[in-house]
């Protein structure tokens, strides 16, 4: 018997007739004599319209006190769905009981609208395990010390359930969603990306990181920390499918030494829409700007990306890093009310219009030249890059947003990702 974490997406959970088939699904694993915990996330679309409902009311300012009652509103998508996929269950024969984060609990920090698991207790999930029944769990939510319910933000339902099967050790964690596996990129901007059948963790980690949407970083962090098997897989195909097909489909996210077979130089082609630009201009070049410009920034739990500053021209610099679209005017108001006043620069400027797009892969460890491939294939479609971010497994840059989809077709094309001899394979799967 082995236990069984499944996680279900908005899309998969849209409707009672595909909350019916969630429930089949389920049962038929419970049936096979796995333990199951479940964790979905709220139905297509209501998260966005509790939100909008607290949006028309709610002050400008956007106050802890307000962030409070954001998170209260937000998280009654998700007890719905347990409630609804219990109830499901219970038509199905299944004995079946749900939770909202706080009653596991799950304890997190008290940062509001993106707050981080801190612990989990899993002593009665246990229980009712042991008693025979399927546990339902609400993702994306927990609760603070204070017993302020509190959110995991954009995706956190797969921090909850990753999280959820790191407590129990579970044997697995299937997150289904409306795609059916990681791909080489988006299908939807280059029709010629494949799936791939497994990626390592670090290739993951980037993927999310930089704007891959099939699963959310933290996700993925708490995955490789805790060595929970991660396996991406559709929840599309037929609920009865068998079960030993359907526990070898989609992605497996795996670990570096257990993947035995060559692996490509690039894996995948990451984008990123919603990145702004800010520049910093004419600051004075000395030990300790850098932390004038960006301590304020952290102070405001505004998160930072890619971050340049340039040679330094009679003793003054410009210090250039990109943020989230979502915070862009926030930083603009902060730079130019705090920062300029401060530090004496001589202006603030920044581009709301661009994107990062990123090449991963772990076989760019022993592989020399990639960066300048890319940057060929770039110059040669006419894009100029702005800036340029590396790792030791993935090179990012930053150019003008319209150039977006031009330059992820052409990258996916000179790195072969179209091939599928180019593509890491798992021989159990082919």
């Amino acid at each position: 018997m082995a236990l069984i974490v499944h996680k279900y997406g908005g899309t998969s959970m849209g409707s009672t007739e595909r909350i019916r088939n969630v429930a089949k699904r389920v049962a038929k694993w419970a049936r096979a004599g796995h333990q199951m915990v479940v964790v979905p996330s709220a139905m297509s679309g209501e998260t966005n319209r509790l939100l909008g409902l607290a949006k028309e009311v709610a002050p400008s300012t956007h106050s802890p006190a307000v962030l409070r009652e954001m998170d209260m509103i937000a998280c009654t998508g998700e007890q719905v769905s347990v409630g609804l996929l219990s109830l499901a269950l219970q038509a199905e024969g299944m004995e079946a009981v749900s939770y909202n984060g706080w009653q596991v609990p799950i304890k997190t920090d008290s940062s509001f609208t993106k707050a981080r698991i801190q612990s989990i207790d899993d002593a009665r999930v246990r229980a009712d395990l042991a008693g025979g029944k399927v546990v339902i769990i609400t993702g994306f939510q927990g609760v603070d010390e204070d017993l302020n319910i509190t959110t995991l933000g954009r995706g956190g339902s797969d921090t909850s359930a990753v999280a959820v099967a790191a407590a129990m050790k579970a044997d697995e964690c299937l997150i289904y969603t409306d795609v059916d596996g990681v791909y080489t990129t988006d299908p939807r901007v280059v029709p010629e990306a494949r799936r791939l059948h497994t990626i390592t963790f670090e290739e993951m980690l980037e993927m999310a990181s930089l704007g891959s949407k099939v699963l959310q970083i933290r996700s993925v962090e708490f995955a490789g920390k805790y060595r929970v098997p991660l396996r991406v897989l559709s929840s599309f195909t037929p609920w009865d499918i068998d079960i030993n097909e359907e526990a070898k489909s989609g992605t497996l996210i795996t670990f570096e030494e257990d993947v035995k077979m060559e692996q490509a130089v690039v894996s995948g082609i990451a984008f990123n829409r919603d990145e702004a630009k800010v520049t910093v201009m004419g600051v004075p070049d000395k030990p300790g700007i850098a932390y004038q410009i960006l301590g304020e920034v952290a102070d405001a739990n505004i998160d930072v990306d890619v971050i340049i500053q340039n040679v330094s021209h009679d003793g003054k610099t410009d210090f250039s890093f990109t943020v989230h679209r979502n915070d862009y005017q926030r930083t603009m108001d902060l730079l130019k009310t705090k920062v300029q006043p401060a530090t004496g620069a001589a202006t603030v400027i920044g581009d709301p219009k661009i994107c990062k797009v990123s090449i991963v892969g772990i076989g760019m460890r022993s592989h020399v030249g990639v960066a300048s491939k890319m940057f060929r294939a770039l110059s040669e479609e006419g894009i100029n890059i702005q800036m340029i971010s590396t790792s030791e497994i993935k090179t990012s840059v930053v150019i003008d947003e319209k150039y977006m989809e031009l330059a992820v077709r052409a990258l996916h094309k000179v790195f072969e990702l179209d091939d599928p001899s180019a593509v890491t394979t798992s021989s159990d799967e082919e």
